[in-house]
């Protein structure tokens, strides 16, 4: 049997060989220098310690000294020859570097001060080179049948998860942050509050009384938009999602600098196009029907043209994969994150979504709770607030009053216990819409035109209302929020006195 499919060839082979045989990227005198020059200057940790961590060090012992320098000095203390050499003898750092001498050799080694950030980049960078090896060791392993569980797909899946967190977390693993740093963190955001006009802390949602109730759209939340089938859902999500990148843009453009932030949509239930032609349709003011149709004039048409040209500059991307998997999505956040920045998830919606690859959850609640958990790890992991719709169980059309609660929620499991707002948009109209009265069913014409006036009168009261029910918010105020809802367009805006 010809086994050239599975096999390596002995060109293959001979590569890997050498590859192996190749000293890991390091540079120990650069590692020496730097200590030096930090036990002669404690200033010079100032000029590294933002970027260079004790596990970047290719020496271990170079590491843990370094380790030992900065909780020092991070204490406020002096940290030189003659206030380490103590606590260097009990701990035995120096044991495996030729004791006290290895001192006298890091300060000879030391070339100046001010060379010290050249001499952390080049000790980064060695660092960065050598993660990559060792993730380039892992694909070939897995590509060549070492995780037998993961196909190609998966594995491209999981190489490009290693380098998302190479790119960003700087080789530290997770772990406590002090509460100075916390309190500094909150301090930072209530600032940026001050600062800021109006009562908007995070990303604008575009509209007005929803900004004002949640202070807009904050990192690491995850908020889940809820309804039942012809509510809005997801036009409201788009207009929500249209709004911020716009914000991201306009931003960008009065601090004349690069664009740094982008909105992603995850649609699975409607394609790309199909929601292109929906943005366009609000904007252009186009009714989308006849947009499918063709109903439109030579007028319509050329603003059609010009308003999408408009819309290609915003900083929005659909992913239109239907079924998606939760690993996917998280593999494409960071991607995305990582090239163009993040900004804002929105995910239409999460009861079409599959969990992470390789579970195989029980039941379908815990499927669900699987991926709210997850979604909420992303939000935390890339710092982003993400949008996730939800479908509600049938048990609301079996309530006189249709208006949706939390237990109203499908699959409820960990969706409202993970989630840091709950939000509900319910359309009164639609409903009532379906009670009008029917002439047979009534004895007279009189009795019939009596029901029918006030069905009309009903009607006028809620003509292009909705509301927005915000049923949980972790860090806020609960209510309802009044919207002006216009269904040619399926638009959502501010509710006016206009309106009224």
């Amino acid at each position: 049997m010809n086994d050239f499919a599975t096999s390596p060839s002995s060109s293959t082979t001979k590569g890997i060989s050498a590859l192996l045989e190749r000293s890991p990227p390091a540079n120990p005198a650069a590692e020496q220098a730097l200590l030096g020059a930090i036990l002669t200057n404690n200033k010079a940790y100032e000029h590294v310690s933002d970027f260079l961590y004790p596990t970047h060090f290719s020496d271990l012992v170079n590491g843990r000294i370094y380790e030992a320098i900065s909780r020092r000095i991070e204490r406020g203390q002096l940290a030189d020859p003659v206030t380490m050499r103590a606590e260097f003898e009990h701990s035995g750092i120096l044991k495996d570097a030729g004791g006290p001498a290895y001192l006298a050799q890091l300060m000879n080694a030391m070339v100046g001060i001010v060379n010290a950030v050249d001499y952390g980049r080049v000790i980064h960078d060695c660092w960065i080179r050598r993660q990559l090896i060792e993730i380039g060791e892992t694909v070939v392993n897995n590509a060549y049948g070492a995780r037998s569980d993961l196909n190609g797909t998966d594995q491209i899946a999981a190489s490009e998860e290693e380098l998302f967190k190479l790119a960003t977390d700087k080789g530290q693993d997770g772990g406590f942050v002090s509460f100075e740093q916390a309190l500094t963190d909150a301090l930072v955001t209530a600032e940026q509050a001050f600062q800021r006009t109006g009562d908007i802390v995070g990303l604008t949602s575009g509209l007005r009384d929803f900004d004002k109730k949640t202070g807009g759209l904050h990192p690491s939340d995850l908020l889940i938009l809820a309804g039942r089938p012809a509510m809005g859902k997801t036009a409201l999500a788009t207009k929500i999602a249209f709004s911020a990148a716009q914000a991201l843009m306009r931003e960008a453009e009065d601090a004349n600098k690069p664009l740094k932030g982008s909105v992603a949509i995850f649609s699975l239930e409607m394609s790309a196009e199909q929601l292109a032609t929906r943005i366009l349709s609000e904007q252009s003011e186009v009714s989308g029907e006849r947009i499918r149709r063709g109903d439109i004039g030579q007028k319509e048409m050329d603003r059609f043209v010009r308003v999408s040209r408009e819309l290609q500059k915003l900083p929005l991307h659909i992913d239109d994969t239907p079924a998606l998997s939760l690993s996917a999505m998280r593999t494409r956040c960071r991607r995305l994150a990582r090239t163009k920045g993040l900004s804002l998830v929105v995910v239409d919606y999460l009861q079409l979504m599959r969990p992470a690859i390789g579970t195989r959850p029980e039941s379908r609640v815990l499927e669900i709770s699987m991926i709210t958990q997850g979604l909420k790890a992303i939000a935390k992991e890339l710092s982003v607030p993400v949008i996730a719709l939800s479908q509600l169980s049938r048990q609301v059309e079996s309530r006189e009053d249709k208006r949706p609660m939390l237990s109203d929620l499908r699959e409820s499991g960990s969706i409202e216990q993970d989630a840091d707002l709950v939000m509900f948009v319910y359309r009164d109209e639609y409903y009532l819409q379906q009670r009008q009265p029917k002439e047979t069913a009534f004895e007279s014409m009189d009795k019939y035109q009596v029901a029918l006036d006030d069905w009309q009168r009903k009607m006028a009261a809620v003509h292009n209302k909705a509301e927005l029910i915000l049923e949980k918010q972790r860090h806020g105020p609960t209510g309802t929020i009044q919207l002006y809802f216009d269904g040619q367009f399926t638009r959502f805006s501010d509710l006016d006195t206009f309106h009224d």
